[in-house]
């Protein structure tokens, strides 16, 4: 459901007091095509959503309808619970509720998500005591136990004539039978938290979720101590990995180690930092872009720990483990902003129009740190290209995601199989651009590309990721990705959905889920071939 834009740039105008053919004059277009489009007749973004935003005084989220658009995607993801779909809702109604009383709705959508959360936590817990063999056999310790303390207290209840020998006997078996059931007790708890600090990560990762939106990706407290940081570097030597290396073991005592063994056989990975021991360890197959990354990052923590948990403590998050994620995706935003400055990589950005790989050369980063540099270019006045960010493993889960106001991108699990990051894995190392039109006639720009990463040995399997960019096709044209495509031509665009479950797109091949459509009866997708009311040998 887009915005009415159109709608927001007349209004504005009008209590401005500014006639259309004067804004059309200061817009560079001609009042025919200012009308058309405060008509919603037409799209506008880009570069001339810009010019008129800065003619009419207003931010450009002000025009698009970020917000509203976010809280509609919330609502539609409630009403598509199997709770409520048989409930018959009018085609307009969740517009109309946003648009009239913004706090119900708001009010729905936070009612849903503490549902649902609680929902997989039920979940979690039946299915750990269906299917999980520890605890089976835990609970099966604990009635065992209570079996033979029953057992013994019920000879010393039942037969009065035990000397002081066995009845000290029974006494010492029920005591050694009460702590073995205190202990297995303590891990059959320890269990159930365990699974429902997993089933918390869904949930964290909504409020991270939120907490961008609200902060638009874009933290200044964070970027001012990043600039800080570079220009202290720059004012010490040649910026890069060595530079990193030689300042963290000045300040702080971190001793930076390249190859061989971690330390630690449990999920190594390409490195990790050894607080205790004080030394930084890296794979001897990472690239440099990774060691200067990861470096700044170390030294942003480090040096800025005070503004990282003053951020965190403004964020108001709920739990411990949103904690813990967020704290790490802002010590990567932190690094982000040191090896990628503002000013200059906003500059270069718009000057090469946004080329991924042209700013990767400038910048010495990878693919996947640019896209999530260029999420990041938020800044009041100074923004870049609004863009949505998906990372996803060769199995189709999605292992990171930054949102974008307007666009449905799922958190956990797997999007819409025709979305461009899952093709990409078929075209390795090959940008894949598509446009793409959802159901609510919603278009944007996808751009996809897997990326291969370092195996540390011979016998270790390479690891493959993909990673998606995604920004509405209103912004298109000030992307070098939009060269060549006729975006006025929607009869190219691929029809897709967020996900299988949300989409309405009954006709589409495809379909790996049931459709959830709230007010309409179920898809036939799953149906038997033979009607249900229909017995196989039934006679007459």
């Amino acid at each position: 459901m887009r915005a009415p834009i159109g709608f927001r740039i007349s209004n504005r105008r009008k209590s401005l007091g500014i006639s259309q053919a004067a804004l059309a004059r200061l817009a560079g277009i001609s009042p025919s095509y200012l009308n058309l489009i405060e008509n919603n007749k037409r799209d506008v973004g880009g570069i001339l959503l810009q010019r008129i935003a800065q003619q009419l005084r207003i931010e450009l989220s002000d025009l698009t309808g970020d917000d509203e658009q976010k809280l509609l995607q919330d609502l539609e993801e409630a009403y598509a619970d199997p709770v409520v779909e048989s409930l018959r809702f009018q085609p307009e109604e969740r517009r109309h509720l946003v648009a009239q009383y913004p706090a119900s709705a708001a009010a729905i959508a936070r009612l849903h998500r503490a549902y649902t959360g609680a929902v997989a936590n039920a979940d979690t817990y039946a299915d750990r005591l269906r299917s999980d063999p520890l605890l089976s056999q835990l609970l099966h310790q604990i009635l065992s136990g209570i079996t033979a303390v029953r057992s013994s207290a019920e000879i010393l209840e039942d037969v009065p004539d035990l000397d002081d020998a066995e009845r000290k006997r029974f006494v010492d078996a029920i005591g050694r039978e009460a702590r073995a059931l205190s202990d297995v007790a303590r891990s059959l708890i320890g269990q159930f938290e365990s699974s429902s600090k997993v089933m918390g990560k869904a949930s964290a990762l909504r409020e991270i979720d939120d907490l961008i939106i609200e902060q638009e990706n874009y933290f200044p407290m964070l970027e001012a101590v990043a600039a800080d940081l570079r220009r202290e570097l720059e004012s010490e030597g040649a910026f890069g990995p060595a530079l990193f290396v030689e300042t963290l073991e000045r300040r702080f005592g971190v001793t930076t180690r390249i190859g061989g063994d971690s330390g630690v056989t449990e999920f190594p990975g390409q490195y990790r930092f050894d607080a205790s021991a004080r030394v930084m360890w890296f794979q001897g197959s990472t690239t440099l872009a990774t060691r200067q990354f990861q470096l700044a990052r170390l030294l942003g923590e480090l040096s800025a720990a005070d503004v990282l948990r003053e951020t965190l403590d403004a964020a108001m998050l709920t739990r411990p483990t949103t904690r813990r994620l967020a704290a790490r995706a802002l010590g990567s935003y932190l690094a982000g902003a040191i090896v990628f400055p503002y000013g200059a990589f906003h500059e270069a950005a718009e000057t090469l129009a946004y080329d991924i790989d042209q700013l990767r050369q400038t910048f010495n980063g990878s693919f996947e740190q640019v896209a999530h540099r260029l999420v990041s270019l938020r800044k009041p006045g100074q923004e870049g290209v609004p863009f949505g960010f998906l990372r996803s493993d060769p199995a189709g889960r999605l292992t990171k995601h930054f949102p974008l106001p307007g666009l449905l991108l799922p958190n956990s699990g797997h999007a819409c199989p025709l979305w461009p990051i899952y093709s990409a894995f078929r075209h390795p190392e090959t940008l894949q651009r598509q446009v793409v039109q959802f159901t609510d006639r919603s278009r944007y720009l996808f751009l996809a590309r897997s990326l291969q990463r370092r195996a540390g040995a011979f016998q270790e399997p390479a690891t493959h990721i993909s990673i998606m960019l995604a920004c509405d096709v209103l912004h298109a044209d000030r992307t070098v990705y939009a060269r060549g495509l006729d975006l006025a031509d929607q009869s190219a665009d691929l029809p897709v959905g967020p996900t299988c479950r949300l989409c309405t797109r009954k006709s589409c091949p495809a379909r790996q889920e049931e459709m959830l459509t709230p007010g309409e009866q179920r898809s036939a997708t799953r149906q038997p071939l033979i009607p249900q009311e229909f017995g196989l040998g039934d006679s007459g």
